[in-house]
């Protein structure tokens, strides 16, 4: 199914504080009385009722903007901005329709046009979806007063995503609107005092160079064709791709015929050749396939070309996208995408049919599970596939295989956050959403870098702390762009955050800043927890941590004086051997300042990949069925036997850290691994590597040749989320849908049905024919699910679990108490226990790693994407100036970085986001050469923060590995409030529309002359 409709709602309330509904007051509009709230936009107020001209208005998410005075009304007889009036009670008539108020908005259109050539036929904009096109329609212009004069400005394609043409700009500026209030990045101004004016990035006219991100905000909102995706640049329409002389030749003829013909005739002519492109233009909904945030969006394709992502609806991002979910697919249609299945052969690979190739595979794990037991083979998910992909492998693991040796690449990085939560709350996921977010007056963010890890739930934390008061607090080692707005930010010394939050619980019940009501009520273990704090003084965690008591103290009364506080955390907690420990303390610290079960409250870890939640929630795990329902209970057990038709084993499987130790030992002789690649994704990974070639046989699906396909004996070809059916489940627990864009490219086919080829050929009896069919068993199977379908999920409608079997969902969780029979939560006591690795004499240097914006874990998509590694090309290790200034080393130096599991070569970026011996490396560089073996305890995620290392310097020496357009290089943010309009109104050249020309008086003629 293609795009299918948009439910309405209000687009500005995922980032607004929460407050009552505003009061209902009833206005008159053209004579007929209108119901409207108090406070409201009456431009909204008028759409609901009809439609009327607007152009710098979009939406109460960007609010008022005032700057194209083309939704003029009278209200009590005076000509004002619909955009700029509030409801009040008591609201003179509003009237619209009165020649006044028609022939001002008609003379305000009319200077639009000035600025803006309309060359619609020729445009790629021309898809009915250009404001400044549709205006000059329902105005029904003929002709114009203020005749076009382009600006005397170059159009701007100095950035690899999307290009400005400043001749067309009409100056609405929503695009700086976005920037600055939306997505808070601050790049964009308006020059309003220059002689001509147009938008400018940090106050100059290039956009390479500075600070934009390349988030699209801007692209998206502009409601002409003055910024567009290059990727639609000479694609979308029929005559577009004309060359450039030709194509101004054409436009030269067309605006000498406007004079006579006026602009009627040349509208009828676009308005023919737009419907033209809605016979090849495809408009589908999908949903990003990167990180957890979930953004969903309209894809516009013209047969296998990706034209552009249009944002609007989406539940979690509205008009938001980061530059990857916005630019970052041309890995769909990239060369090296997997179009056949492969088969080892001597010393490489032979194409071969899906029939040989799942004939091949069937026998061999049937072989194996023959000689050597189901135990012998291990299944691994994909995070980034789909839930209903997800279900049938871990189905395929158990009930054909019959094995519970499955898991998912949560295990590296969000299972410590799921472990927190269900020992202390009982639900393995976000307490809230988004909207929550937006909406407290305190966040803390601790180990995420989150403007460049999860982008658009930055905007969210942006928009409330710049805009609406919020407070925020960061803890984290490494400077970062979160860091910097911080209300607070301090450093910790790495892996020892459980001292310092724990510490804050103590000084929460010490000085009676503890919820005690609600404790009492809601809460188990009060007094055990309480006296486990004992050793946790604000002194020792200053002397831990390395934080100045001064800061612990201030970050103590933040927390304890803040009405509501969300905490939001990644893998700067969860990827070190006390991540679960210190998950857990993050909601100790929430439950002992009553910070649940109330809006703006709760306990948010950033899900990594666009499906880790639901790969989680699938039963892709080797201790549960999907809905974290355990394998060893034997009523449990008994329900999935009676589903599925088979008998299960009742203990627990191998997780990926055991089925690597397995291999090891000889005990695991053959593994099933879909989109994963493991060598990179894993710790340590030339143990893993050596893992991988002592196995009898090896089966990797994916839809690129990836490190980890090295060692595989069969390749199946997947397919990625343009090209199948299917849901993802966000970290906000939003189960949403996506549907197919694209057909199946080769011979690849979605995940689903390949897992069901081959367990048909083993023996199974399914019969699945599409991805609805799979939730539906999903859900009858997950209490968690229970009431989600296929189409209570049509086209932007979302359900966040548990959902009841009468669809009604739980936006906020625990609302009616926690997730144990007692309906209380539980404080869980915890001891500090220092990192497993830290530096010493001859490893001197701590380790850090993380994302980029930019790229996506170890690149395999992002590389492929060729705008992205146009900007960001090679990968760098970030050093600090002292650390510089001591080895006599600038950017650009070539070092070794060498740890006790392996090293890597990289060059040098001096910065002060890091300081003294800690040095920083991006995801891309394959790290996990460097990381080792330890892992957290409770659920076996690798350390991969605890890793020490030595560099060497060697002799080589390049350029800067940053590019000069990538933001990070020289840019430099200019913050405003929004468009400042009030600048414009200023200028000698403006005039409000339907005010008196000034009359210009000749002086008398002197007497006696002719």
């Amino acid at each position: 199914m293609k795009t299918a409709s948009a439910r309405n709602h209000e687009m500005g309330r995922l980032t607004t504080t929460s407050h009552s509904r505003p009061a209902t007051v009833n206005i008159f509009i053209d004579g007929r009385m209108t119901a409207a709230h108090e406070g409201e936009l009456l431009i909204e107020v008028i759409l609901r009722e009809k439609e009327m001209p607007h152009i710098c208005y979009h939406s109460p998410l960007m609010g008022a903007i005032q700057t194209c005075d083309t939704c003029l009304v009278e209200v009590g007889g005076k000509l004002v901005r619909s955009c700029g009036t509030t409801v009040s009670a008591g609201m003179a008539e509003v009237v619209t329709n009165s020649k006044r108020a028609q022939d001002a908005r008609s003379e305000a259109f009319d200077v639009i046009l000035g600025n803006h050539m309309l060359y619609c036929t020729v445009c790629d904009n021309n898809n009915e979806n250009c404001r400044v096109h549709n205006t000059a329609l329902a105005l029904d212009v003929q002709h114009q007063n203020h005749p076009f004069t382009p600006k005397p400005y170059q159009v701007d394609l100095s950035n690899p995503f999307y290009r400005y043409d400043p001749s067309q700009c009409i100056l609405c500026g929503q695009c700086v609107q976005a920037c600055q209030t939306v997505e808070v990045n601050e790049t964009l101004s308006i020059g309003w005092e220059l002689d001509r004016p147009r938008v400018l990035w940090d106050g100059g006219m290039q956009i390479g160079g500075s600070s934009c991100v390349s988030c699209g905000h801007c692209v998206t909102v502009c409601p002409c064709n003055a910024l567009m995706e290059r990727s639609m640049l000479g694609e979308a329409g029929f005559m577009t791709s004309i060359p450039h002389d030709s194509l101004n030749k054409l436009i030269e003829v067309v605006k000498d015929l406007e004079p006579e013909i006026g602009f009627g005739a040349i509208m009828q002519v676009s308005q023919t050749e737009a419907k033209m492109r809605e016979e090849r233009i495809e408009r589908t909904k999908t949903v990003c396939t990167y990180c957890g945030v979930g953004c969903s969006y309209d894809v516009w394709t013209r047969d296998r070309h990706i034209l552009k992502i249009v944002p609007l609806h989406g539940e979690s991002n509205q008009i938001s996208t980061c530059v990857k979910g916005k630019f970052g697919w041309g890995f769909v249609n990239n060369k090296d995408r997997l179009q056949r299945p492969l088969i080892r052969h001597d010393s490489g690979f032979r194409e071969t049919s899906w029939e040989e190739a799942i004939d091949l595979v069937a026998q061999r794990l049937g072989a194996i599970k023959h000689e050597y037991g189901p135990d012998s083979i291990g299944i691994i998910v994909s995070s980034k596939t789909s839930n209903e992909d997800g279900y049938l492998m871990q189905k395929f693991a158990r009930a054909v295989i019959g094995t519970n040796n499955v898991d998912n690449c949560s295990r590296y990085c969000q299972a410590p956050a799921t472990q927190g939560l269900f020992r202390t709350v009982g639900y393995g996921g976000d307490s809230g959403s988004i909207e929550d977010i937006g909406a407290t007056k305190l966040v803390m963010i601790v180990g995420s870098n989150t403007a460049e890890s999860h982008p658009v739930i930055a905007t969210r934390v942006k928009r409330a702390h710049k805009l609406h008061g919020q407070r925020m607090i960061v803890a984290d080692i490494r400077v970062h762009e979160m860091a910097e707005r911080a209300n607070i930010f301090f450093r910790p010394r790495p892996g020892t955050d459980l001292a310092w939050l724990s510490a804050m619980s103590k000084y929460m019940f010490d000085n009676g800043f503890a919820k005690t009501d609600f404790l009492e009520k809601w809460v188990n273990g009060v007094d055990e927890y309480r006296k486990s704090l004992d050793s946790f003084t604000m002194e020792y965690a200053a002397q831990v941590c390395g934080v100045p008591l001064e800061t612990l103290h201030r970050v103590a009364q933040e927390i304890a004086k803040a009405e509501s506080m969300c905490v939001l955390w990644a893998m700067g907690v969860t990827q070190h051997t006390d991540g679960s420990d210190c998950s857990t303390a993050i909601s100790n610290l929430l439950l002992v300042t009553g910070n649940y079960m109330r809006p703006g409250t709760g306990a948010y870890p950033l899900r990594g990949h666009n499906n880790v939640q639901g790969a989680g929630d699938i039963g892709a795990a080797p201790n549960s069925f999907p809905g974290y329902q355990s394998v060893t209970d034997d009523k449990l057990r008994a329900k999935f036997e009676l589903g599925w038709g088979v008998k299960l084993p009742n203990y627990r499987g191998l997780d990926n850290h055991e089925m690597v130790e397995a291999i090891h030992q000889g005990k695991l002789r053959a593994m099933y691994l879909a989109g994963e690649d493991m060598i990179y994704a894993d710790s340590n990974s030339n143990l893993v590597a050596g893992a991988f070639e002592k196995l009898d046989f090896f089966v990797v699906q994916d839809i690129f040749f990836t490190e980890t396909c090295r060692y595989a004996d069969v390749i199946l070809p997947a397919a990625p989320a343009l090209e199948k059916d299917g849901t993802f489940t966000s970290t906000e627990r939003r189960i949403q849908r996506f549907y197919q864009a694209l057909p199946e490219l080769g011979d690849s086919q979605a995940d689903w049905k390949i897992t069901q080829s081959l367990a048909l050929k083993m023996g199974a009896t399914w019969n699945y024919n599409h991805p609805s069919e799979i939730m539906a068993e999903l859900a009858s199977l997950s209490p968690l699910y229970a009431g989600c379908s296929y189409e209570r999920l049509e086209g932007y409608n979302t359900l966040q679990w548990p959902v009841a079997p009468d669809g009604k969902d739980q936006p906020l969780l625990y609302t009616n108490g926690f997730a144990f029979p007692d309906n209380k939560g539980r404080l869980f006591p915890l001891t500090y226990h220092e990192p497993a690795e830290s530096p010493d004499t001859e490893f001197d240097l701590f380790l850090n790693n993380g994302r980029q914006l930019e790229h996506f874990h170890e690149g395999n998509m992002t590389n492929r994407v060729p705008a992205i590694h146009f900007e960001t090309p090679e990968c760098y290790v970030e050093i600090s100036p002292e650390l510089a200034h001591e080895r006599s080393i600038n950017s650009g130096q070539w070092v070794r970085l060498v740890s006790r599991y392996g090293a890597l070569t990289s060059k040098v970026l001096v910065t002060d986001r890091v300081e003294a011996k800690q040095v920083y490396l991006p995801l891309t560089a394959h790290v996990n050469l460097l990381t080792g073996n330890h892992v957290d305890p409770a659920t076996h995620t690798p350390g991969f923060k605890e890793t020490a290392v030595k560099m060497e310097i060697l002799p080589e020496r390049g350029e800067d590995p940053l590019q000069r357009l990538n933001f990070r290089y020289s840019g430099k943010r200019t913050p405003t409030m929004g468009v400042e309009v009030e600048r414009k109104w200023k200028r000698a050249d403006y005039r409000f529309p339907g005010e008196p020309a000034l009359v210009q008086i000749q002086p008398a003629a002197p007497a006696g002359s002719k």
